[in-house]
């Protein structure tokens, strides 16, 4: 170690003769940050940027939100009547299904995104997702075409769950490339908020449509009408798609990859090669992804997707009333997410995160048997409980998981890690609670669930590194103003010496 030293150490004779030499050198080892390494972003793109990947997210949710709240009148649309239990199995196993093709979207849109950018990935993603929840409110029922119905939903589920694959990990990607670090967490709480709104926009649709028709003519059609309504969303969500510039850190990366020699481009550009990069250099964080994201979607299928279900079901709540109280809590959240988001820039991703899970690890019991009492308003502190649990997930992720990976494979590796974490934990939430409560006689199995997921969350939100007020992996710093980059520039700048 000595030697090596030495080594490094130059002359000073040799200094002497040559100070321009070795100041080069110096500099060369320790390069200074210039004002152009520094992105400046502008507000007016930002907030074009966040609108249009959160109203993607909006729609994906309103869609499987949609299909979730609608989970009982699919089960007797598309499945042959006989057990009621069964019914509900058949529905929600469609509804798993959507997210087994969802890591296939993941490993085929992610290295795309990487390759050819974000804003061409995700407006092919919506596409795809419009025309999937367009196509189900179309297919004819069980009684109509029989067994070819089911068969044209679970299709029709597996084109969601394909696009759909492409759609968080770019969403993400695509906001956190956008925000200056100082307030990632903030806009990055806006996808998260279009979550909310596109399953308060399928509850809410859902329950005024059951109140205005009544369960026959809902069953008849009406349920058709919330999947037609994705139609022109769609259509909508694309124009404002296309109407957006590439992230400022692809375009960086795309500049420095022109530069770059024919030789090293030809390397890996394939998505089997970038695949294989992303699982053997990635692999440590890839499993962090997992964990994180595994705690964070069994919490949130279990409020949001789930509960419905489980207060007309398990409790024998009607139907309107179980929405109206989750609609509530929704918009309760709603107000409050953007909040979390500022938090989480001030204090640190990881302390809100670790508050999230530790909620759901210590609440998730007390909160189950509050709802299990059957009164509106210990069902709705029952809720509020986990629903506050679950804002502290909801308004940091998007903003956490984006930095765990480098720019130039973030969205492969965040669509891959995400999508199969979604796909063995998050889709199947329902199925398995449903499964749970069948074979144990346990209304309690969606608080264990929880807590057991939670508790994943915790050691995972502990191992991972704070990315707060940093520059992403891989990207230049960006800041929101010129003053801002000035004073960066003029902060690592040596002293002067006299």
């Amino acid at each position: 170690m000595a030697g090596s030293e030495q080594r490094d150490t130059p002359d000073p004779a040799a200094v002497k003769r040559h100070p321009v030499l070795f100041r080069t050198i110096k500099q060369r080892r320790n390069p200074k940050l210039r004002r152009t390494d520094i992105t400046v972003t502008d507000d007016a793109a930002v907030k074009r940027a966040v609108k249009a990947a959160s109203l993607g997210n909006a729609m994906e949710w309103f869609d499987f939100g949609i299909y979730s709240y609608l989970a009982v009148t699919i089960g007797h649309v598309f499945f042959p009547s006989g057990n009621d239990t069964a019914q509900l199995l058949s529905s929600f196993a469609t509804f798993a299904v959507a997210f087994l093709v969802r890591p296939l979207g993941g490993m085929f849109f992610g290295p795309m995104g990487d390759r050819i950018g974000r804003k061409k990935v995700l407006a092919l993603t919506m596409i795809l997702m419009a025309v999937g929840t367009f196509a189900i409110g179309l297919i004819p029922s069980y009684s109509a075409i029989g067994f070819w119905a089911p068969v044209l939903l679970i299709l029709f589920r597996l084109v969601q769950g394909f696009s759909t694959g492409g759609e968080y990990g770019g969403a993400s990607t695509f906001i956190a490339e956008y925000a200056p670090d100082k307030r990632r967490g903030f806009f990055g709480s806006f996808l998260e908020f279009g979550t909310l709104a596109g399953y308060v926009g399928a509850a809410g649709l859902v329950t005024a449509l059951t109140a205005l028709l009544g369960d026959a003519a809902m069953e008849d059609w009406g349920w058709r009408v919330p999947f037609l309504v994705a139609g022109p969303l769609g259509l909508v969500g694309l124009y404002l798609r296309l109407r957006l510039d590439e992230t400022p850190a692809f375009q960086k990366l795309e500049d420095e990859s022109a530069r770059a020699s024919e030789a090293a481009d030809a390397v890996e550009t394939s998505t089997k090669g970038d695949l294989a990069k992303i699982f053997r250099q990635y692999w440590p964080t890839l499993i962090l992804c997992i964990a994180l994201v595994g705690a964070y979607n069994i919490t949130d299928y279990m409020l949001l997707s789930y509960m419905p279900t489980y207060l007309s079901d398990e409790l024998g709540y009607s139907e309107t009333h179980g929405l109206l109280i989750l609609l509530g809590v929704m918009v309760a959240l709603m107000a409050v997410i953007n909040q979390v988001g500022r938090l989480s820039d001030r204090f640190g991703r990881k302390p809100l995160l670790m508050t999230g899970m530790l909620g759901f690890l210590f609440l998730s019991a007390p909160a189950f048997l509050l709802i299990g009492q059957g009164s509106i308003p210990a069902i709705i502190a029952g809720m509020l409980m986990l629903g506050l649990s679950l804002v502290c997930l909801l308004g940091t992720m998007s903003a956490a998981l984006p930095a765990l990976f480098p720019t130039q494979v973030r969205y492969g590796s965040l669509s891959v890690g995400y999508n199969l974490s979604a796909s063995l934990f998050g889709g199947t939430t329902p199925l398995v609670i449903t499964a749970l409560i069948s074979l144990t006689g346990s209304n309690m199995m969606p608080a264990y669930y929880s807590m057991a997921a939670a508790l994943v969350g915790v050691i995972a939100v502990a191992c991972m590194k704070e990315t707060a007020q940093k520059p992403l992996d891989g990207s230049p710093p960006s800041v929101s103003t010129k003053e801002e980059a000035a004073d960066m520039v003029l902060a690592t700048a040596p002293d002067p010496k006299f």
